[in-house]
C-alpha cells in the first residue's frame, strides 16, 4: 500500500544533511521506501567518481524512513534508531541520478534488518547496504 510522500516528506524536512545535498523521498509503501539523488559537481570526490559519503548518505535516509515508517504513521509510539550499518560499493556510477530503495529482511519489535539497494537511472548496481535498527524504549 502507498503512504502519502508529502507526509513523510514534511517529517523527515528536518533532516538538514540529507536535503541540504539534495535527496528526495520518491515514494513510501510498508513493503519499500524509494529516494533518490541528482548528482552535481559537489557530489564528487577528487578523482572525479561519485563521493562515497554521498552514496552512503542515500542508503542511510532511505533506510531511516523505512525503520521509522510506523512512527510517522502512528502506528508505534517510539522511533527507531540505526544500530549498525554496513556499505559495499560494487561499482562506478556512470548516471546522473542515483536511487536507493530499500527492503525489509527482518521485523521484530524492537531489532529490524533492512537492504538498501543503491542504482543509477541506467539500472547498474552500485552499492548495497546491510542496516539494523533499534526501536527506541517508551519513557515512563
Amino acid at each position: 500500500m502507498e503512504h502519502d510522500v508529502q507526509k513523510f516528506r514534511d517529517f523527515f524536512a528536518e533532516d538538514k544533511f540529507a536535503n541540504g545535498i539534495g535527496i528526495t523521498i520518491e515514494s513510501v509503501s510498508d513493503e519499500s521506501v524509494c529516494c533518490a539523488l541528482e548528482l552535481k559537481d559537489f557530489h564528487r570526490n577528487a578523482a572525479g567518481g561519485v563521493q562515497g559519503g554521498a552514496i552512503f548518505t542515500l542508503a542511510d535516509f532511505t533506510f531511516a524512513i523505512a525503520c521509522n515508517t510506523d512512527y510517522v504513521l502512528g502506528r508505534t509510539e517510539t522511533m527507531s534508531v540505526g544500530q549498525n550499518c554496513s556499505i559495499s560499493y560494487l561499482k562506478a556510477t556512470r548516471g546522473k541520478k542515483l536511487y536507493a530503495s530499500s527492503t525489509a529482511i527482518s521485523l521484530g519489535r524492537s531489532i529490524s534488518v533492512y537492504r538498501i539497494n543503491i542504482r543509477d537511472e541506467l539500472g547498474v548496481n552500485v552499492a548495497e547496504e546491510l542496516a539494523t535498527s533499534y526501536r527506541l524504549p517508551k519513557r515512563s
